[in-house]
């Protein structure tokens, strides 16, 4: 083989993994303290610390920023002068983020889990345990993610059950609803769902509350989680 072909064959090679590289594992976030998009709908990434400033993008709750600076405008609003990427940066509102370093943060985000309901909680509780490892309020957490996901589940058990009243396949009946594309969403929180064929309906499967009995023994909210796992234990099939 003609050696300059192999050559530029190899330099062809070696861009696509460079390129598929910067694509699977972006740079990480420098130039400030870490933080996460908490609230989106708060989270209008501007070109200038106001609140009609210029769009730069909207930010997906759970992102990562990095923060640099801030600014109050007249009206006492906080923006956060933060990098999204390390060509991105924009102002957001103080109160689209949470930082784990940032004393008082957690309780912040912890009264923003309290006012959300069903899967908005749910994301956000997942936040605060994946980010927030040394809160004191991380066992109420816990206890709040269960007790969610546990009502979610009468309504998912509805709802699987109006989509999927015509399975008049080979395919056993249960696998339909342990498919159910409304699973997804709370499989990629690692919330896990257990199947009752005889009532035919979901039930939450208790991971939170057992890590909370793991974990944090003599808490206050330990009592409650062993009364919900033994409520459980009535529903297993």
């Amino acid at each position: 083989m003609n050696p300059h072909k192999l050559t530029l064959k190899v330099f062809l090679l070696l861009i696509v993994v460079f390129l598929s590289a910067e694509v699977s594992f972006p740079k990480q976030l420098t130039g400030g303290r870490l933080a996460l998009v908490v609230d989106e709908r708060l989270a209008a990434l501007r070109r200038t610390p106001q609140l009609n400033g210029a769009l730069v993008r909207r930010l997906s709750r759970g992102r990562k920023v990095a923060i640099r600076g801030s600014k109050t405008t007249p009206e006492g609003v906080v923006f956060l002068l933060v990098n999204v990427t390390t060509r991105t940066h924009g102002w957001i509102q103080r109160e689209a983020v949470a930082s784990p370093s940032r004393a008082g943060d957690d309780q912040r985000l912890f009264d923003l889990i309290k006012a959300s309901y069903g899967f908005d909680q749910i994301v956000r509780a997942r936040i605060f345990l994946d980010h927030f490892p040394r809160s004191p309020l991380r066992p109420k957490v816990l206890l709040l993610l269960g007790a969610t996901a546990q009502a979610q589940a009468s309504e998912l058990s509805r709802d699987a059950a109006k989509r999927l009243f015509d399975t008049t396949t080979h395919a056993p009946d249960f696998t339909y609803y342990l498919n159910y594309s409304g699973l997804d969403r709370y499989n990629r929180q690692r919330v896990t769902f257990v199947f009752d064929r005889s009532t035919r309906s979901f039930h939450y499967d208790g991971a939170a509350w057992r890590e909370l009995l793991r974990r944090y023994p003599k808490a206050p909210e330990a009592l409650e989680a062993r009364q919900r796992l033994a409520d459980l234990a009535q529903l297993d099939p």
